[in-house]
């Protein structure tokens, strides 16, 4: 098949240009053709290590309305047998919703910020044109939609109708990590921590979406626990104190990993955090909020905790205590390390390509 791939932008390090590359170089052995869209030119750097080639196609255009206009007025001259989206667009043969329900995020985050930063985002026209096209693409742009969570299958359906069974849940997928023995002690050493001292880890960008002010707050009410935040952000406002760690990005997560002793994620909004999948192939109970589709994977209570509010501090601080006990992380940790190894990036991209099969055979 020819098959087109749409994904806007390119960050080394964004989690949807790491599936998208893993995805394409098994479409290319299988013997696909390949057209990537995006507005930027993806960089040589970005497939010389899946050794894959691409045709590459840059859309200039700025904005969600007039990248998805331009996609639709150049797809026709491709000859496509299928194209798959990453990104918003008004039609296409496959979507995978990574992103989650824009309408649903909005909502979320109305509930968590002041009035008139609702009332600007609402005359975003940014805004107005995702929901605008999210709309199109849910009610019929798209043949067929590829959640990675129930939840966010769920919030489709809610918001805009769409039928059960032009949706398929394909939950997020690792590579296989191996943790570096001394890996532990080698971190803390070189962080000035303690080795009994207690440690929780955050991990992640968008620190409003993913509630890190409420980590951070929790922390503040405990005494002898230490949060490491790794990620890009701006610590403004957020009364950073000793110990509270802010350490940029970072390109060796699973070493921070292997230095932490519980992973917190008390997102306001989360289609399905790969940040927390990580943290679970690095042994480590996760505290995290139902508004993570990451949070069906995981039993409340003994693979970590599942916060109602991500605003409940009290709730949260009380999630944090339970995992203090070094024998009870212990305990579990074989079983977090079992789950994790059950949603691998070869079983992820498995199930995609079939989606991608059946909609050929259907053509």
């Amino acid at each position: 098949m020819k098959l087109g791939l749409v994904r806007r932008g390119y960050s080394p390090t964004g989690g949807a240009e790491a599936y998208l590359l893993r995805l394409a170089a098994e479409l290319a052995r299988r013997g696909h053709e390949l057209v990537l869209f995006s507005d930027v030119a993806w960089p040589d750097s970005a497939l010389a290590p899946h050794q894959l080639s691409l045709t590459r196609v840059v859309i200039e255009a700025r904005g969600p309305r007039l990248f998805a206009d331009g996609l639709e007025s150049i797809r026709a001259g491709h000859a496509l047998d299928l194209l798959f989206s990453l990104e918003r667009v008004w039609s296409c043969d496959l979507y995978r919703a990574g992103d989650g329900v824009h309408a649903a995020w909005l909502g979320r985050r109305a509930r968590f910020g002041p009035v008139w930063q609702t009332w600007l985002r609402q005359l975003s026209p940014k805004h107005r044109q995702l929901l605008e096209i999210e709309r199109a693409l849910f009610t019929g742009g798209a043949r067929r939609i590829i959640t990675n969570s129930a939840m966010i299958q769920h919030e489709i359906t809610d918001h805009y109708g769409t039928p059960a069974e032009r949706m398929t849940v394909v939950h997020n997928g690792l590579p296989h990590q191996s943790i570096t023995p001394g890996a532990r002690a080698e971190v803390r050493a070189e962080l000035g921590l303690a080795d009994g001292e207690y440690v929780a880890i955050f991990v992640g960008s968008g620190w409003e979406r993913k509630g890190l002010r409420f980590a951070v707050k929790a922390v503040q009410r405990m005494s002898g626990v230490t949060l490491l935040v790794a990620g890009k952000g701006n610590p403004r406002g957020l009364e950073a104190e000793k110990r509270i760690r802010f350490l940029g990005p970072r390109s060796d997560v699973p070493r921070l990993l292997a230095a932490a002793d519980v992973f917190v994620l008390p997102t306001i909004y989360e289609p399905f955090s790969n940040a927390c999948l990580e943290a679970l192939a690095a042994g480590l109970p996760v505290i995290t909020t139902a508004a993570n589709g990451f949070a069906e994977i995981m039993a409340a209570g003994t693979d970590g905790e599942i916060l109602g509010e991500p605003s409940d501090i009290p709730a949260l601080v009380t999630a944090l205590e339970r995992w203090r006990d070094p024998a009870r992380r212990t305990a579990v940790r074989h079983r977090l390390l079992a789950l994790a190894a059950r949603f691998s990036i070869e079983e992820n991209v498995e199930r995609t390509l079939a989606v991608i099969e059946e909609l050929q055979e259907q053509k």
